[in-house]
């Protein structure tokens, strides 16, 4: 699963920092990341819980809206 900007009305936008590193177990809206949007620092959640298994945005890219930052394993679905 991609880990995309999410379209935050604004540009350019700059890629700040990663929170979290490759192999890392993240939840839900845990914060794995951050960009700037005119020197304002916006904090981006991850899409779902799961791995992070790759990352592709690096300090100071200018970045997209939908352009994927990186790749998340999901957690699959728990079975009621």
């Amino acid at each position: 699963m991609n880990i995309p900007l999410p379209d935050l009305g604004s540009s350019p936008v700059t890629f700040g920092l990663w929170h979290v590193a490759v192999g890392d177990r993240v939840l839900e809206g845990e914060r794995v990341a951050e960009v700037r949007i005119r020197g304002v620092v916006v904090d981006l959640p991850a899409p779902a819980s799961g791995v992070i298994a790759a990352q592709f945005a690096r300090p100071l890219d200018t970045l997209s809206p939908g352009q994927p930052l990186g790749t998340l394993d999901p957690d699959p679905p728990h079975a009621d």
